[in-house]
């Protein structure tokens, strides 16, 4: 089996040093198993690949910079030749810390949504979890029965989840659908890498969340409302209601957990969330894992 894991899926820079350092280290793990492994610089998809590896997925212009180009290259080699995509991801548990802890990566195959990705999670292992639980400080917290306030999560206007739809105009229409049902108060999270989320808040109709952790602002929530992002899944780990809006709310990891119907915010539908806790946590592999090659060993039977 050939595994090619391509550097230049992300950009150079200190600030982008530790997915560099993922890159390497899935490459060390594959060779550690005895699978053929190529590291490589190279802009061009290799087509004898049997595994590409990239570091993030395509937004909504991929051709906007050579790193996003190379990912769509890459994704459409393999599919061409009908042969895997890995990639990277964000880790869906990083709430409780804010973000400085990365040694836990989100890994799929071919897809980074649910709907078309594979995330190893046929058989999921409770003691996987459990692992999770112990390294980061998360905890499966009982469903919320009071809060005061509802939680709006935007996303990365022009960001590949929103797949096209305009932040502003979904955060506008998401709002006065919330005002056909509540009069609770509403705060706005805005998306910590969209540098512009300030100027489209209106703050005549709801307050702007100031807070570094997301923790901060699920506190005395209500209920959270998304798109589809991650922000949903660290809600209902704390067992704080949530509403996805994306028209497929399948694509969103909160989906099995989430309500659809904004009609229902009064009176939220909660869930068993063991299983689908259980899977998430299958697609999510800690540096020592990926070094030695456990975490490869897993994910290539389903190559």
């Amino acid at each position: 089996m050939k595994f090619v894991a391509y550097l230049s899926s992300c950009p150079p820079g200190p600030k982008n040093a530790h997915k560099h350092e993922i890159i390497k280290n899935f490459y060390n793990g594959v060779r550690a198993v005895g699978d053929e492994a190529v590291l490589t610089e190279n802009p061009i998809p290799d087509p004898t690949a049997d595994v590409g590896f990239i570091q993030g997925w395509i937004n909504n212009n991929p051709s906007a910079n050579r790193y996003t180009l190379l990912r769509q290259q890459v994704i459409q080699t393999q599919q061409r030749n009908k042969r895997r995509v890995l990639v990277a991801d964000s880790n869906m548990f990083n709430y409780i810390d804010g973000n400085k802890k990365k040694d836990y990566i989100r890994y799929s195959f071919d897809n980074v949504f649910p709907t078309n990705g594979v995330y190893f999670w046929d058989n999921p292992d409770p003691k996987r979890w459990e692992q999770i639980q112990r390294d980061t400080g998360v905890r499966l917290k009982p469903w919320r029965q009071n809060g005061r306030h509802i939680l709006i999560c935007t996303q990365r206007n022009g960001g590949w989840s929103m797949a096209g739809v305009d932040v502003p105009t979904w955060l506008e229409k998401t709002v006065n659908e919330i005002r056909k049902y509540s009069d609770r108060p509403i705060v706005v999270r805005g998306h910590q890498g969209d540098r512009h989320h300030r100027e489209y808040i209106d703050r005549r109709k709801y307050s702007l969340s100031s807070n570094p952790l997301i923790t901060h602002d699920l506190n005395n929530a209500w209920a959270v409302v998304t798109y589809n992002s991650s922000p949903g899944v660290a809600s209902a780990i704390e067992g704080i209601p949530v509403f996805v809006t994306d028209p497929n709310p399948q694509i969103s990891q909160a989906f099995p957990v989430a309500n659809t119907n904004l009609a229902d915010i009064e009176n939220p539908k909660t869930f068993e969330r063991f299983e689908w806790v259980n899977k998430i946590a299958m697609s999510h592999w800690r540096t020592e894992e990926i070094k030695d090659g456990s975490a490869w060993r897993h994910m290539r039977v389903y190559v």
